[in-house]
């Protein structure tokens, strides 16, 4: 990435108000955060003390699914929209284990990511990474930009990742129309990954963790099952459906009895378009 580039996307970085990513990079233990990050994401460990949990579980799940689509569904390709701040291993390592030749764009409209975008570059010989920027809630914008960007061929099976991301969508914002304009331009045989929060296990806790983010300048909506359901609307979920994130498929190291469905509160899916 140019230092032009980079540059312009320090110059928009705004250091007076939390931002969603730079706390979720505080919980999982990084320091790509601001002190105004920090005052907010102990607001919510206050109320919710097993986010870092949550953040952990979420991470864990990403890794989990990406690696099952290469290894088991000959997954090649993946879209990473939501990428957030990079974290070793990202997406890219994750997959090029299992599968040397795949090849990965990110897509974030963070300027932070932007500015940490050459690590999420650093490919295998055989495989290939782009980075993006673009806004998940204009998805045909979206789209052109991976299209011109041309790591990846929509016109070939895609994982698309849309992991701890669509609950920063309100519904005002067409969240499920969003999803769906996605999806319709994968190709057959391409997989919809999701990680979402959710009320459901501590509905006043997460009230109070809706009004920090807002009140920071970042709406959120959490969704029950049946909602996050509804965005594989048409598609083909692979067992077990919509379950909480640490009993999807777990591995040995990580299985469901270490850790509660309240202190997860996640949501996940993945399904394949038919």
């Amino acid at each position: 990435m140019g230092d032009e580039l980079r540059q312009a996307a320090e110059d928009r970085l705004r250091q007076d108000l939390p931002h969603s990513a730079r706390m979720y990079d505080y919980y999982l233990g990084g320091n790509t955060n601001y002190a105004v990050d920090r005052d907010a994401a102990e607001q919510v460990i206050a109320t919710f003390p097993a986010v870092r949990t949550a953040a952990r579980v979420n991470r864990a799940f990403v890794h989990r699914s990406a690696r099952r689509l290469a290894r088991d569904h000959g997954i090649r390709q993946f879209l990473d929209i939501g990428t957030g701040i990079p974290t070793a291993p990202n997406l890219h390592e994750v997959v090029q284990r299992e599968a040397p030749a795949a090849r990965v764009t990110y897509v974030d409209n963070d300027p932070i990511v932007l500015v940490y975008a050459d690590s999420l570059l650093r490919s295998s010989a055989e495989g290939a990474t782009g980075y993006v920027e673009a806004d998940v809630t204009d998805p045909e914008s979206l789209l052109e930009v991976v299209r011109k960007d041309g790591c990846v061929d929509l016109a070939q099976p895609v994982g698309l990742s849309l992991n701890a991301l669509l609950h920063f969508v309100p519904d005002d914002r067409d969240a499920r129309g969003v999803v769906a304009t996605l999806v319709a331009a994968l190709a057959p045989g391409s997989y919809l990954t999701i990680s979402h929060c959710t009320p459901d296990f501590a509905p006043e806790v997460w009230a109070a963790i809706v009004d920090v983010y807002t009140k920071g300048g970042t709406p959120l909506q959490v969704r029950s099952r049946a909602e996050v359901g509804e965005f594989f609307t048409g598609l083909e979920l692979l067992d077990p459906g919509v379950e909480v994130a640490h009993r999807w498929n777990p591995e040995p190291a990580s299985g469901p009895s270490l850790i509660s469905d309240a202190d997860a509160s996640l949501y996940v899916g993945v399904a394949r378009k038919p």
